[in-house]
């Protein structure tokens, strides 16, 4: 019954509405209501504030809240424990990734499910760095992959997995005369097409330019690199990409792509998980897949 409360209470403050909360754990809103009630009785300490409808939490349930996450957490990791001493991995495991690494994710998910094929996974993308580290910490994922440098990973372990390094895309005719490396003042020339401010991807391009005393000006930001490899099929846009999702073009005569040099992007992608202690099985496995994964390889298959 106290898992159960607790289950409430962490859907409740996650969606901070009782109806959405009971819907998301799939019982009418009386019953949630009335388990949480009882939490709070049992724990002799007001949780939620309430009016007409739900007003936040109660500073003991701003702290509580935080037990509750690891408890359930602790619960789920045991019961994956004793499944896995009995059958194999089983489970599911929530990866949340930023948008730089959804074309390299496959790389680690892959082999992760040829080897447990009784695990389900659930992969979130166009999350930012400090975004995937928060909500590990808060347990609302599991696992994640980020940019390692700049963000605070205290109290995570993070496995290194590649370089990435940043190439241009370009409309095959856009620069017909050149060779496979070019200048990042040579690349401004171009009508340009980027990920927007506030994103890493973006903040590293931003941060060479500085270094040149250049600035971009793209006339179409966006924050799928889809869509940005997309307008370079055109033949008349050009884009700033990770190397890895040059793959995703397939064989196609409307784009070449260039090294970007003097200075060369790169920045370091890793895994993240928590470090508690017992580790969960899952995320043991998914760091061991990733410690015996060949990364350089996928950067290797585009030059």
């Amino acid at each position: 019954m106290l898992f159960r409360q607790l289950e409430y209470f962490v859907a409740l403050a996650r969606e901070r509405h009782f109806a959405r909360a009971a819907a998301a754990c799939y019982v009418s809103q009386p019953a949630l209501s009335e388990a949480i009630r009882k939490l709070e009785h049992e724990l002799g300490v007001p949780l939620v504030r309430r009016g007409r409808t739900f007003e936040g939490l109660t500073p003991e349930g701003e702290r509580l809240v935080l037990w509750a996450r690891r408890i359930l957490a602790d619960r789920d990791a045991l019961e994956h424990e004793v499944r896995a001493l009995r059958t194999g991995l089983t489970g599911e495991l929530r990866i949340g990734v930023i948008p730089a690494a959804s074309a390299t994710v496959t790389q680690l998910t892959d082999p992760f499910c040829t080897e447990h094929p009784l695990v389900r996974i659930r992969v979130e993308t166009s999350l930012r760095s400090r975004d995937i580290v928060d909500r590990i910490r808060r347990f609302e994922l599991d696992a994640g992959i980020i940019y390692a440098d700049g963000v605070d990973t205290d109290g995570l372990t993070s496995t290194p997995l590649y370089q990435e390094r940043h190439v241009l895309v370009a409309g095959s005719e856009l620069l017909a005369g050149s060779t496979a490396a070019i200048s990042w003042a040579e690349a401004l020339d171009l009508r340009m097409c980027l990920l927007p401010k506030g994103m890493r991807g973006r903040q590293l391009i931003d941060d060479a330019l500085a270094t040149r005393g250049l600035v971009a000006a793209p006339q179409l930001e966006s924050d799928s690199v889809a869509t940005l490899l997309e307008h370079a099929r055109t033949g008349r846009w050009a884009c700033i990409v990770p190397r890895p999702w040059v793959s995703t073009l397939g064989p196609t005569a409307e784009v070449r792509v260039f090294d970007l040099v003097d200075p060369v992007v790169t920045a370091h992608i890793a895994l993240v998980t928590t470090a508690a202690e017992p580790a969960s099985v899952l995320t043991t496995a998914l760091t061991g897949t990733a410690r015996e994964t060949d990364f350089a390889t996928v950067d290797r298959r585009q030059r």
